[in-house]
């Protein structure tokens, strides 16, 4: 062993020990006093967990601070969140210049922890003077950042790790017009959130920040604001006969979103009775992600079993949302340059290479398969149906709306806003990028994140975005027609291009740094007989973007789509993934798996 490898083994129990005396919970003090007395046994896997614990600060990632539960300052616990909440009561007094900082609005969804999360920010920010008002039970995302936006906040804090596993938890932080910055309610960008990161370090000893103890907690009012604000976002007399299965994933957006539906009319609404209630521990699914392979498998037994038109799923704190329809056996799923879905029969549900299916639409007791449609396949059909709506005088779009999309999102919107005369807008990875676009009016990402009324919640939001799909596919249903017919023709008519993605999973997150900088110089010279012709590094900035982690591989193109992988650590778990638009589905798929491949050697 080396003299720095000796020093820092016996400095580790040090900082842990100085860590441990200034926790202020009881549960992760004993914690860290065991990894503490099993590292000095020589325990290998203590040694490692203690060393993970300590292995550097938490940072505001894509969506905010977000790891597992445990100590140490490397993990989600009360002693982090109250130097979150410091550091933001810090920066907010700056902001303030001399003046009173204006209202905090603090939410939070049903993880293990999250309810003492909030409180423990409720405590801090009140003891250095702010003013303070908690949601009066969990409660969705959207509806914090909604909330943001109704109160004339200053900021907003919502704990949660949204689709992460039950291990996690985490902790977002959106800015308001009361703050007095440029923010109308949506997450922090730079310099915000490392000034914010800055004054965490700053904080000092834990046990010296002062706990205030008087706060508001806010009654029904805001919830009962949100939901009369949502159901603008379909016509009030478009039709409603729609068969519809939903499943929360054990999440908190099943009573807002029922009782959202029932208010618009859809009422033949089926729940998955499995996942209904909020549950931590999320027993039925691996990963509580609607993305992820098997996660829908209860939602299509319910869907078979109810001859439902559509499965609906939102992520645990409803900010994303999941669109599975029914597979009819007249429909071809080899056609040429349709989309990759999940697919699901009564024998097994998972990913699938198969592409989307292209005919018209039939009653759903004609199938046993379930396609789940992709996330850029709902941001297409989504952002349609907006200029449906518009052009139809059912809500129109403001004169100088902006449609918007993320890098990694397929360029098929762009393309129809070009076509449209609608101006559209790139920008990075996450909806704290989107939501921030001057006259907002549409917005997606492909991981599922989708924002059809910026004006109420400048995020994504799963629940009004799930509505706004059922009033489309009921109005298809009456014309005779469905999503998939409408998404194909549309591909079709803009010069086709389908996406598809792969995640690979990292041993941490600080292994993505070495597997990007060997794919950034150690490209492929073609990836599943596709010509590698360009790279790109992200990291010094791309079509006037700001600098991100990542990598672009331009690839040879035909026709109008941008042939293209771009290849990023996930903000939210330990992956990498790699995103590829391509010309046909089979094309996309082989260039996604060849890349995964690529990025696991590049981590060997």
């Amino acid at each position: 062993m080396n003299a720095d490898a000796a020093s820092d083994k016996a400095e580790l129990p040090v900082a842990a020990r100085v860590w441990r005396d200034d926790d202020p919970d009881p549960r992760t003090r004993a914690q860290l006093d065991d990894l503490i007395t099993r590292a000095k046994a020589d325990d290998a896997l203590a040694r490692a967990e203690l060393a993970d614990c300590f292995a550097g600060a938490l940072g505001f990632g894509t969506a905010g601070l977000r790891a597992a539960l445990g100590p140490g300052p490397n993990r989600m616990n009360s002693a982090v969140v109250m130097r979150a909440a410091a550091a933001l009561a810090g920066f907010l007094h700056e902001v303030a210049e001399g003046d009173e900082p204006g209202l905090v609005v603090v939410g939070y969804d049903a993880r293990h922890n999250s309810a003492q999360f909030a409180h423990d920010t409720c405590a801090v920010l009140t003891g250095f003077g702010l003013p303070v008002a908690v949601m009066p039970h969990h409660c969705p995302t959207p509806v914090l950042a909604f909330a943001v936006q109704h109160l004339e906040a200053a900021a907003g804090v919502m704990v949660t790790a949204s689709h992460n596993p039950a291990k996690d938890n985490g902790y977002k932080v959106y800015l308001g017009a009361g703050s007095g910055l440029d923010y109308r309610g949506s997450q922090i960008v730079p310099p915000v959130d490392a000034r914010i990161a800055a004054l965490m370090t700053e904080a000092g000893p834990v046990r010296e920040i002062p706990l205030g103890e008087e706060w508001l907690t806010l009654d029904d009012s805001v919830m009962q604001a949100y939901v009369e604000r949502a159901v603008e976002v379909v016509s009030p007399d478009g039709p409603r006969t729609l068969r519809v299965v939903h499943t929360a994933m054990h999440g908190v957006g099943g009573e807002a979103f029922r009782v959202i539906a029932m208010r618009t009319g859809f009422t033949d609404i089926h729940e998955v009775a499995e996942q209904a209630l909020p549950d931590p521990d999320f027993p039925t699914v691996a990963f509580p992600n609607p993305e992820e392979p098997g996660a829908l498998d209860l939602a299509f037994a319910t869907a078979r079993a109810t001859d439902a038109d559509v499965v609906i799923a939102h992520d645990p704190d409803a900010d994303r949302c999941a669109v599975a329809l029914p597979i009819m056996p007249t429909q071809n799923s080899d056609a040429a340059g349709t989309s990759p879905v999940e697919r699901a029969n009564d024998d097994a549900a998972g990913p699938s290479g198969t592409q989307s299916p292209t005919s018209d639409a039939a009653p759903a007791s004609r199938t046993q398969q379930w396609q789940r449609l992709s996330g850029d396949d709902v941001g297409l059909l989504l952002g349609w149906w907006r200029l449906e709506q518009s052009r139809t005088g059912a809500r129109p779009l403001p004169a100088h709306a902006v449609f918007a999309s993320s890098i990694v999102s397929g360029s098929l919107l762009q393309r129809l806003c070009e076509r449209e005369g609608i101006a559209h807008q790139r920008t990075l990875t996450g909806f704290k990028w989107l939501a921030r676009i001057p006259d907002f009016a549409y917005g997606y990402e492909e991981a599922l994140g989708y924002c059809v009324d910026p004006e109420a919640v400048r995020d994504k939001d799963g629940i009004t975005a799930s509505l706004a799909v059922m009033e489309c596919l009921a109005q298809l249903k009456t014309q005779g027609t469905s999503a998939t017919a409408v998404i194909e023709q549309l591909r079709a008519e803009l010069g086709g291009g389908v996406t598809h993605n792969e995640s690979v999973t990292i041993p941490d997150a600080a292994a993505a740094s070495a597997i990007l900088r060997r794919l950034l110089h150690e490209p492929p010279q073609s990836l599943a007989g596709t010509a590698v012709i360009g790279v790109d590094d992200l990291a010094i900035g791309v079509d006037g973007l700001p600098p991100t982690t990542g990598v672009r591989w331009r690839l040879t193109a035909s026709g109008q789509t941008p042939a293209r992988v771009i290849i990023r650590p996930s903000g939210t778990e330990p992956k990498v993934k790699c995103y590829v638009e391509a010309e046909t589905a089979d094309q996309a798929v082989a260039i996604a798996s060849g890349c995964a491949n690529l990025i696991t050697a590049a981590g060997a």
